[in-house]
């Protein structure tokens, strides 16, 4: 019985030096994919509260237009659910060189958070349109 050989040195198997650097490019890889995960989520959460701060803000604006007084230039301040947390919002209200028109500035962030995360400049008529 002969044994068979396989042709060339290299036939049987990889060197020790081969498999390490197949693992470096493999880690290097790895580690891209994973950090590429992560900046994807953070990004989606940004994303999403940044979406349902808006939607905060749209909501403050509708309840101004809503009221029976037109609002007053100043600050006011308040807190509203949405998405399942507790939302901060200030809203600055300022005159316009049109005295029929008041300038809505709303800024929106997560109750405890230090920054707001969304902000909506709106403009309000008075109701009937007249000084």
């Amino acid at each position: 019985m002969s044994r068979r050989r396989l042709p060339g040195p290299r036939g049987r198997g990889f060197t020790l030096l081969e498999v390490l650097v197949a693992l470096a490019v493999i880690a290097v890889a790895m580690a891209a994919l994973v950090k590429a995960a992560g900046d994807q989520a953070a990004a989606a959460v940004h994303l999403r509260d940044r979406t349902l701060a808006h939607w905060v803000a749209l909501n403050v604006v509708a309840e101004a237009e809503l009221a029976a007084a037109w609002p007053a230039p100043g600050e006011q301040e308040g807190v509203s659910p949405m998405g399942g947390a507790l939302w901060r919002w200030r809203m600055r209200v300022s005159d316009t060189p049109d005295p029929t028109v008041r300038r809505l500035e709303v800024a929106v962030g997560p109750d405890g958070g230090a920054e707001p995360v969304g902000s909506l400049t709106a403009y309000l008529g008075r109701p009937g349109g007249t000084q």
